[in-house]
């Protein structure tokens, strides 16, 4: 028999952002730190986080079929484990800070994806031009934004890491684009004989340091301000750049890179993570999907396939290259000086 052609999947992908949109505004109001308190029904919910009666149990239900939230048999929602481990703010675990950003500053910025297509400029706060980047960093609370964000989408990977790369055979560790230093907490609380810092703009000193304090790890991992185009790169046995890389455009990736390899010793490794595209380019939906992003928030930047960065590292001297998976969309590029 021949397979019906119909139109479903085609306008269920182009409705498709219902359902994360719903998941973002419960992230802003705040839905699943308060239902970590303990489960509620529909109307202490819609009492707590003043909202109105005629949706809400839409609201709350959708999430439920989205497998965001349980629904007990007494009408009383609480969080799925996931939900409850990674977007309660007030847990050490909450990953929902780049979610935060994408409700606030990626949702409205990707509606102009067309017009981005059509000019190949970024669409955000840089549309008139300008280094996005200097504007997040001028102003402190949207910088605290998204470093948060940067975490969130980090901390995954930077778990995995912590387990798969042989850090036995190396004492000293730099997490160049450090942001809140997600990396080098995971690494070294996981590894004990590892010390290190986290290399990035000066304005970002304060908020790593708070992290890297509440996580009990002040002795073993400090800050060093500097800017890694302009700046030598501190030395280390080992670098790491996470969601970095992508930002550049390709001579800028070339040029991080080759400082990348100068500051490491002979066996030194530089570790670059990404949501990197299949090599075939037709898999990885979100890496792709990443790079129009970099469209929308970068002048140049994009990603890439591992071996792309393999023939970018092999270019600038590193001696032997890999790539690992880690978790759902990320990998990670291995060379070795």
């Amino acid at each position: 028999m021949t397979k019906e052609i119909t139109p479903q999947g085609i306008i269920q992908l182009g409705l498709g952002f219902w359902g994360p949109k719903t998941l973002l505004s419960a992230i802003e109001i705040g839905l699943f730190t308060q239902l970590a308190q303990g489960p509620l029904d529909a109307n202490a919910i819609a009492s707590c986080l003043q909202l109105h009666q005629r949706s809400v149990r839409d609201f709350l239900d959708a999430l439920v079929a989205l497998q965001m939230l349980e629904r007990d048999d007494d009408g009383k929602y609480h969080n799925t484990p996931e939900t409850d481990l990674f977007l309660d703010r007030s847990k050490p675990t909450y990953a929902g800070g780049i979610l935060e950003m994408a409700n606030a500053r990626l949702y409205p910025f990707w509606s102009a994806l067309t017009e981005a297509l059509r000019t190949g400029k970024p669409q955000n706060e840089a549309k008139s031009g300008g280094n996005p980047f200097e504007k997040i960093y001028a102003d402190p609370k949207t910088l605290e934004s998204f470093l948060s964000a940067m975490t969130g989408i980090s901390l995954s990977s930077a778990m995995a890491i912590a387990q798969q790369f042989p850090w036995k055979n190396c004492k000293t560790l730099v997490d160049i684009g450090c942001a809140q230093g997600v990396l080098p907490v995971q690494v070294a609380l996981v590894h004990s004989h590892i010390s290190g810092s986290g290399f990035d703009l000066e304005a970002v000193r304060p908020i790593f340091e708070r992290y890297v304090a509440k996580h009990g790890l002040a002795a073993r991992l400090r800050f060093c301000g500097g800017n890694f185009f302009t700046d030598p790169l501190p030395r280390a046995d080992v670098l790491v750049m996470g969601h970095v890389l992508h930002d550049w455009n390709l001579e800028e990736k070339k040029m991080v890179l080759a400082k990348a390899y100068e500051a490491l010793p002979t066996e030194g490794a530089l570790i670059v993570y990404e949501a990197l595209i299949d090599d075939d380019r037709r898999e990885n939906a979100f890496g792709l999907l990443m790079s129009l992003n970099m469209l929308i928030e970068t002048p140049g930047g994009f990603d890439f396939t591992g071996a792309d960065c393999q023939a970018w590292m092999s270019e600038a001297g590193f001696r032997q290259t890999r790539v690992e998976h880690l978790v759902g969309p990320d990998s990670m590029v291995i060379g070795i000086k």
